[in-house]
């Protein structure tokens, strides 16, 4: 396949409509790579080049028939035509048309026609003329942004014009508005999807046609049009009010306040203060139901405070480095309500990022994630049953271990779970076997502090294991979620294991009233412990403390 990429910006490589045309040429490789086929491309950009406007002389229809009479690059870029397979043209918009370049360009393909007059068939405009050349088999597509909040209804003078020059439905078209959004590198998250639907509709097009499915992502809108609008406000750096130039770390916090969404508005206001260090420069964002505004006088009392160098929070902002190791780092703090940050992306993020604060995590099946209630289930019979009465107690507990994968058969079961079912019917085996009930019970305590505390040498903790589908996907990547579970593990892990030898020393010894209710006690006085600390130790950290 032989493609011709005709790039009609003046930005020249620096194009925003460029990037978009590329991801489409990166898709169209990757389905001809797989099909072993080779895919030649030639890259022309207008900026580079030398053509001059057409004089009207008519000279290549009469003079020298399908030659123009001025020497330039144009007879370049008509080879590249005829000789292509497929043609992309990848243009912003200017003034609801084509740059002038480019439409000087197509002003000098006149050569291409014969002189004759011809009808036009398909109801597009009175009249044509024919190709001097047999261009059927060369296919076209249209890749093109634009600056207002949706292409929708601005590219009629290109569609018309494109009608005429390659002929009404001979071409596919990819227009997108905001599309200076593509060189803000804060907003890669949200451009780079963007980008691979473009991607995609490359790969389904070499293999024939975009799906309509593609096609919705390609129309969908980058930002919502009352977002998009304040970032391209604040974008100019010019103040409202007083026409005056702003300091640019005003214009990125007005920027980050735009991306505000007052969808996701909880009926809680919020006050964000932000204090870049660096600058010596504190700004406020008010958060409300009516949408983010930035404050200058920090008249308001923060609700959430971060201090942080502002080559930092850009850095953040663009991707560069992740905000939770950052964090860990002490490279910014955050005091006052930290629940924001936690929702960060909720607020803040695109539909995509907000996606990702959700309890979803990759499971093998179509299951519930793992529960640690199921895990519990068989240790609780083990505990209980066979405390009362070893023999029976034991039976029981077998019980529950066989029918708990039917029980939990709507869950996803972990290596925790499959591991304690089989240490558990183990102990259950030996509590029938010899009737030590009081042996078989702290064995199990103690092989549960084990596997609390043994775990913790592991990339995943048990707590880990079963909480982590309540955070974002990259839950086992933030190292203060690691460092909280790690903590956890082990205080769970010596908890069990004191009590294993409290039951077994005192068994016997004090009422056993008294000790059950101690035992009772330990791990419901450590749970509403864990609670408390999932929430302080991860504050705490992002304090600096």
């Amino acid at each position: 396949m032989k493609i011709l990429l005709i790039n009609g910006s003046p930005k020249g490589a620096k194009s925003n409509s460029l990037r978009l045309a590329h991801s489409f040429l990166d898709g169209i490789r990757e389905h001809e790579s797989e099909r072993k086929r080779e895919v030649e491309v030639e890259e022309l950009h207008l900026s580079t080049l030398r053509i001059a406007p057409c004089k009207g002389c008519f000279a290549c229809w009469k003079q020298t028939p399908g030659t123009c009479c001025m020497e330039d690059d144009m007879q370049t870029v008509i080879e590249g035509l005829l000789s292509a397979n497929l043609v992309i043209w990848s243009f912003p918009l200017y003034y609801y048309s084509v740059p002038g370049p480019l439409k000087t360009l197509i002003d000098r393909q006149l050569p291409m026609s014969l002189p004759f007059m011809s009808e036009s068939r398909d109801g597009n405009g009175s009249g044509g003329h024919p190709s001097r050349y047999d261009r059927s088999g060369i296919r076209h597509v249209l890749i093109s942004t634009c600056g207002f909040y949706s292409a929708e209804g601005n590219y009629d003078s290109v569609t018309r014009m494109f009608d005429h020059v390659l002929g009404q439905e001979k071409y596919t078209s990819i227009f997108c508005g905001q599309g200076e959004l593509f060189r803000v590198k804060e907003l890669s998250a949200r451009t780079d999807a963007y980008l691979a639907a473009v991607r995609q509709a490359g790969k389904e097009y070499a293999a024939g046609a975009i799906r309509e499915e593609t096609e919705m992502k390609l129309k969908a809108l980058l930002y919502p049009r009352e977002i998009f609008e304040k970032m391209a406000d604040a974008s100019w750096g010019i103040s409202k009010d007083s026409g005056e130039k702003e300091e640019e770390s005003l214009i990125f916090t007005r920027q980050m306040a735009a991306l505000y969404n007052r969808d996701r508005f909880d009926g809680r206001e919020r006050v964000l203060e932000i204090c870049y260090t660096d600058l010596g420069k504190t700004y406020q964002i008010k958060l409300g139901k009516d949408g983010a505004e930035v404050l200058t006088d920090e008249s308001l009392r923060a609700t959430t405070r971060i201090d942080t160098p502002f080559s930092v929070w850009l850095a953040l902002s663009r991707g560069e480095m992740r905000g939770d190791e950052a964090l860990a780092k002490h490279l910014y703090t955050v005091s006052g309500d930290f629940s924001l940050m936690m929702n960060w992306d909720r607020y803040f993020g695109t539909e995509e990022q907000a996606e990702n604060t959700r309890p979803v995590v990759k499971l093998t099946t179509k299951k519930k994630p793992p529960s640690m209630q199921n895990m519990l289930l068989a240790w609780i019979a083990l505990w209980v049953a066979v405390s009362v009465e070893p023999r029976i107690g034991a039976l029981i507990t077998l019980g529950v271990c066989s029918f708990l994968p039917l029980i939990t058969e709507r869950y996803e079961l972990c290596r925790y779970d499959r591991l304690s079912f089989a240490v558990v019917a183990g102990l259950a085996i030996y509590a029938a076997a010899t009737g030590n009930g009081l042996q078989a019970v702290c064995a199990g305590y103690l092989a549960f502090g084990c596997l609390w505390l043994g775990f913790c040498f592991t990339k995943e903790p048990l707590c880990a294991a079963y909480v982590k589908y309540r955070y974002g996907r990259d839950a086992l990547q933030n190292p203060i979620f690691m460092r909280t579970n790690y903590i956890l593990a082990a205080a769970w892990g010596v908890v069990y294991i004191v009590i294993a030898i409290v039951s077994y020393y005192l068994s016997g010894k004090v009422p056993a009233l008294v000790l059950s209710i101690v035992v009772q006690a330990i791990p419901i006085l450590m749970g509403l412990f864990t609670a408390w600390f999932q929430n302080w130790y991860p504050a705490r950290v992002a304090a600096g403390k």
